[in-house]
């Protein structure tokens, strides 16, 4: 028996709910490859479905895979609307490069109304054939001319295998993927990503079974030339003339090219310890924007994308993409999909801001973009990101003194699946969610510099429920940038994880009850100026605290210490006093000393207490960078510190990616000690790592 589903519809007043059967039919006209199968691995492959609905849409679709050697699908591109013409849905082009292991894909695409509820889908079989015929490795081209696929013959079950590369001239040391465990019959493939352009390399398959390790034929090539018609960043390299070496085993800086009102806009990049590019990413040619969030184990990133979601006028931040090096797209999400996955789920702010009415009334709430962060660190591979959240207040909340009520900016955290679904979140604004944590964060708290937001304001993310009837400017309350899975510190026993963020307005790090879902979304405790911690100043710093904070965690698998970048922002704010400090620059602030600091601290959470020495540090990075910002502790000691907005004249900003070493003895306060200078465009974040297969986990 077929059981209906039904639409219900309320009257203006609310006085009157009726609901009527829902007939409305989603029938698939087509799913079609641009290429038949098979096809060889390397080769691009974009699908497309085509739907009519009979009811009134929109419609939106979904495309999983299962590979030759799962035995489950997995989401590769999750619900998006289409485009109607004529009558007809057209789904948004999904595009596949397979260079992983040959055999028979089965390629799915579910397509949903999701006002109806009505759904249907299709499988098609796609084979894709090795291009290993013999012997030998095999070389294959990719679209980006710095990233090719290597695809070696087949190795024995119970082996592993790599690929190791190095240029010819053998000045650098060679390069190594991570080891990929084989599966006989098939070929195996890795992506090559780290080379300089034009530069002869050769490079092998390396086969490990048990304690002995056999090399393979090695193939010789020259990667190719830049592109010269993508706006390449720039670099140059400061090096002090004496001290130590810089760290010789991290020769990977990777660039998050963010800037502020700059175009054309730059593609992500990598470069060595030179400053040489060897490897980028630039989606569309950058038609839209890009935030590159995390390098992930093994090769690829996490990134937040401005592109088309379900409400076609807004763009900004909508799309979370897992890439690989060759940047193929890997997993995808929207804020479209999210907002209903969380309405699932009970979520109250969760839904989409358009449908709120305006002018938006006291007490509605919404999420309306990804933004700063998101992490592959969970437990079983799952994925935590930060959205917007926007909801109204009353009239005088914060201090706004408009007299209308108030639109506060607030953050969520949600935690995917692998699949990318949502399994958990965190509403700042929702007391049922947070407990004592909501009382340890009263919106009631303004932001400590009292920021705020226009429809369009640079460094803010999309408003929607600016307008009519609204005090004209949303307040910029938290301004999360940061995430950090902390594991093993929650719980009986501390057996589950925590998460820890970073809010730049409040000038807090804070940790919240997570416990691995288990928890209950209290804010555990505060650090920062007027926190839960009390910071034991034992040199007499005019202002030991940091504020507007970035890239805050723990570093050592979470042993500590955490790591931050001090922006200083609220340090540099105080008005200068008599007792010292620079005018119009701050009382905390000593002549020359009005800098960002990198700063590395000790904390006990059973005393409640933080703290530089002895193993903490603060370095003075020589220059003020009012936003952005990045902080690690390097294997050797050394720190690395991205000092992102230098500004050098009234028309030029430079971002600083600076390998720092520790002072011999405490107190390591006080002046940085630069080994290493890489000086580019202004930029939010970075990293210092051994390759592009082993980034830092923090």
């Amino acid at each position: 028996m077929k059981t209906h589903k039904y639409l219900c519809f309320s009257t203006l007043a609310g006085l009157l709910t009726f609901c009527v059967p829902a007939f409305a039919t989603v029938a698939i006209a087509s799913f079609t490859p641009s290429h038949k199968s098979p096809q060889p691995i390397g080769k691009t492959i974009t699908w497309t479905a085509t739907a009519t609905d009979t009811g009134a849409g929109p419609l939106t679709f979904q495309f999983n895979m299962t590979g030759p050697k799962a035995t489950q699908a997995a989401l590769v591109k999750d619900f998006n609307v289409g485009t109607l013409s004529g009558g007809v849905w057209t789904s948004q082009p999904f595009v596949w490069i397979p260079t992983g292991v040959e055999g028979a894909y089965h390629i799915q695409v579910v397509i949903k109304d999701f006002s109806s509820g009505e759904t249907t889908s299709k499988t098609a079989t796609f084979v894709v054939d090795p291009v290993v015929t013999g012997s030998s490795p095999v070389i294959v081209r990719t679209a980006n001319p710095l990233v090719i696929l290597f695809s070696a013959p087949s190795c024995a079950a119970g082996s592993s295998m790599r690929a190791v590369f190095q240029e010819k001239s053998a000045s650098l040391p060679p390069i190594a993927t991570n080891w990929t465990g084989c599966h006989p019959t098939a070929s195996m493939t890795f992506e090559i990503a780290g080379m300089l352009p034009s530069t002869p390399y050769s490079i092998y398959a390396e086969t490990r079974t048990g304690s002995k390790t056999a090399n393979g034929p090695t193939v010789n090539f020259t990667s190719e030339a830049l592109s010269d018609t993508i706006p390449f960043p720039t670099f140059t390299v400061s090096q002090p003339k004496s001290g130590p070496p810089s760290d010789t085993t991290n020769l990977v800086l990777l660039h998050n090219m963010i800037q502020f009102g700059t175009a054309p806009a730059l593609p992500e990049v990598a470069t060595d310890l030179g400053g040489n590019i060897i490897w980028y990413y630039y989606p569309n040619d950058l038609t839209n924007g890009s935030i590159l969030t995390r390098p992930l184990q093994g090769g690829g990133m996490l990134t937040l994308q401005d592109d088309v979601s379900w409400d076609p006028t807004v763009t900004k931040e909508q799309l979370m993409r897992q890439i690989d090096l060759a940047g193929n797209i890997v997993r995808e999400t929207n804020m479209g999909i999210i907002q209903q996955q969380l309405k699932a789920l009970g979520a109250i702010d969760g839904g989409p801001c358009r449908a709120i009415p305006t002018p938006a009334p006291v007490g509605s709430g919404c999420v309306g973009a990804f933004h700063h962060d998101a992490i592959q660190t969970l437990p079983n591979g799952w994925t935590a990101a930060l959205l917007d959240l926007e909801k109204i207040f009353p009239a005088g909340t914060q201090g706004d003194k408009s007299g209308l009520p108030v639109d506060v900016i607030g953050d969520m955290i949600i935690v995917l699946d692998t699949n990318w679904q949502v399994r958990w979140y965190w509403d700042v604004f929702d007391p049922a969610g947070g407990g004592n944590g909501y009382a340890k964060l009263p919106v009631s708290r303004a932001a400590v510099l009292g920021e705020t937001c226009g429809s369009n304001t640079s460094g803010c993310p999309p408003v929607f429920l600016l307008g009519t009837g609204i005090a004209p400017l949303a307040h910029d309350w938290l301004h999360a940038n940061t995430l950090y899975y902390w594991p093993n510190s929650g719980g009986p026993n501390n057996q589950s994880g925590d998460i820890v963020w970073s809010s730049r307005h409040q000038d807090w790090v804070m940790k919240i009850d997570y416990r691995d879902g288990a928890g209950t979304g209290d804010t555990i405790w505060r650090m920062g100026p007027s926190g839960d911690f009390a910071f034991e100043n034992a040199y007499n710093d005019p202002w030991p605290w940091f504020s507007h904070q970035h890239d805050a965690g723990i570093e050592n698998g979470g042993s500590g210490p955490m790591t931050i970048f001090d922006n200083g922002n609220t340090r540099v704010s105080q008005p200068a006093t008599s007792t010292g400090g620079v005018p119009g620059l701050g009382s905390a602030c000593k002549p020359n000393d009005c800098d960002s600091r990198g700063m590395a601290v000790s904390f006990d959470e059973s005393a409640m207490t933080v703290s530089v020495s002895p193993n903490g540090v603060s370095f003075d990075l020589g220059a003020y960078s009012n936003a952005m910002g990045s902080a690690q502790l390097l294997a050797n000691g050394n720190y690395f510190f991205e000092n992102p907005i230098v500004v050098v004249n009234l028309n030029t900003t430079t971002g600083d990616s600076m390998e720092i070493a520790p002072t011999p003895a405490a107190p390591q306060i006080g002046p940085a000690n630069v080994l290493l200078d890489v000086v580019g465009p202004e930029h939010y974040r970075g990293w210092q790592m051994p390759s592009l297969y082993f980034p830092p986990t923090t």
